[in-house]
């Protein structure tokens, strides 16, 4: 969570405590509904019950009848308190014109509370299913104290109180995706960035909210795995680094150590002393200043923005580098081709690619370097004859120390960072790097840039 901004973490945390305080209100508002209206029902039973007494005084007679004014879903029954065996014809309040609804299922034997000051009978309540229809009846079963030898049953049909539980079951099932969306949330919370809400359709509300909160969380993934990606690279980056600096840096303590064992006074000694530490001390200054370069391209410093004549740049590094190894065949096959950029940096990536061809490839193998266009785009591409690169190593050859042979690099002096700069410098352009190769038929790097007429 630290990682995340701000914004997202607020976001995220309404989106539990939201999710949490529906969640809970749904719940808690049930129950209470529930326990509240058995409640409201018991008062009604209770202060009703004199009609109850009524309607067994003062009814017709009539199976299924009640007196007038006896409310349509009330039920009085009487029955033995021993085998609970009616003793006379149930009185149930209708509607005139319907049919009977059907009688409570009571059990055989009901155990009563004892009189209290609030219910001076021997009373309970208790909830019962009808016979038949699947309805229920909230039930009040005493004994009055004026005869012991009946239980009166007094009950109301729970059809309202069930219609508003069924419609709070509805809306529980309704806020069910948001319950969904709080469960994720927990999970993306405890680290499991892989989450997203299910079942999220752009139909409803929630739905939609959904969605976006999918996109949002596939944005804070990614991000969270560019950063760990960055993170490893910067770590291996500076392993990397601090080992490179580890062997010049052990070499000039050597020689010093020479120098202090009484080299000063043999000139012999103190000239290889001396020579070895300008070396290495040179060493780690390229060494440095490639590090210092690829850190000033990784925080966006701008270039140098002016046209330049890639060819003619590209000429002359061929120039040099035919100086700098006669025995080498080198042809350019150059196009005009004007980019806007650094010109010192272009001259580098050129440098960069035929030193790599002059550290990895046999002495004598050709080269062929080539400057053309392709629409908007300057191509720059150096073909030459060596051993190739295997399809992993064709992927990797522009990470940073990154070596295909570490063993000839390291004589050569070469630190694995000259093709890193290549990419490095050439994405600063707004163009790319990338290399073809077959094995034992040799390799082509390619750099693209942007002509200076190019949107």
């Amino acid at each position: 969570m630290r990682r995340l901004s701000l914004r997202t973490r607020l976001v995220l945390c309404l989106l539990v405590l939201a999710a949490v305080g529906l969640v809970a209100a749904d719940i808690a508002t049930y129950k209470s509904q529930e326990s509240f209206l058995f409640q409201q029902t018991d008062n009604t039973l209770q202060a009703n019950h004199p009609l109850a007494d009524q309607a067994v005084n003062q009814g017709d007679g009539q199976p299924g009848g009640g007196p007038p004014g006896f409310l349509p879903g009330y039920v009085v029954e009487i029955r033995s308190p021993t085998t609970g065996r009616l003793l006379r014809e149930p009185i149930v309040g209708r509607v005139p014109g319907t049919q009977t609804p059907p009688l409570p299922k009571l059990p055989a034997t009901i155990s009563l509370n004892a009189p209290t000051a609030g219910e001076p009978d021997a009373v309970t309540y208790l909830t019962a299913p009808a016979v038949s229809g699947g309805g229920r009846y909230r039930v009040r079963a005493s004994i009055e104290r004026g005869n012991p030898n009946q239980l009166l049953i007094f009950g109301i049909s729970l059809h309202d109180v069930d219609a508003i539980l069924l419609a709070l079951w509805v809306v529980r099932i309704g806020l069910r995706p948001l319950r969904q969306i709080e469960q994720t949330a927990a999970a993306i919370g405890a680290g499991d960035l892989s989450r997203r809400i299910e079942r999220a359709e752009p139909d409803t509300e929630i739905g939609r909210l959904g969605l976006a909160l999918n996109a949002m969380l596939g944005q804070i993934e990614r991000a969270f795995k560019a950063r760990e990606a960055s993170e490893a690279r910067l770590r291996r980056f500076v392993a990397d680094a601090s080992h490179e600096l580890r062997t010049p840096l052990a070499a000039v303590r050597a020689y010093a150590e020479l120098f202090r064992r009484g080299a000063a006074s043999r000139p012999d000694d103190l000239e290889r002393a001396m020579s070895g530490i300008g070396r290495e001390s040179e060493r780690m200054s390229l060494l440095v200043e490639d590090l210092l370069l690829l850190a000033r391209l990784d925080e966006g410093r701008p270039l140098a923005r002016e046209p330049v004549d890639l060819d003619a740049v590209v000429a002359e590094a061929v120039e040099t580098a035919r100086t700098v190894e006669p025995a080498r065949p080198i042809d350019l096959d150059a196009a005009p081709a004007v980019v806007l950029g650094d010109r010192d940096r272009l001259r580098q990536v050129v440098d960069n690619l035929l030193a790599n061809v002059r550290a990895h490839t046999p002495a004598g193998s050709p080269v062929h370097v080539r400057v053309g266009r392709n629409g908007t785009e300057a191509v720059l591409e150096v073909e030459d004859s060596g051993p190739g690169l295997g399809a992993e190593e064709a992927e990797r050859v522009f990470e940073r120390f990154h070596r295909g042979d570490p063993s000839r690099a390291r004589s050569s002096g070469g630190v694995g960072l000259g093709l890193s700069i290549v990419a490095a410098v050439a994405e600063a352009h707004g163009g790319s790097a990338s290399a073809r190769s077959t094995p034992g038929k040799g390799s082509t790097f390619v750099v693209t840039l942007p002509l200076s007429n190019a949107p």
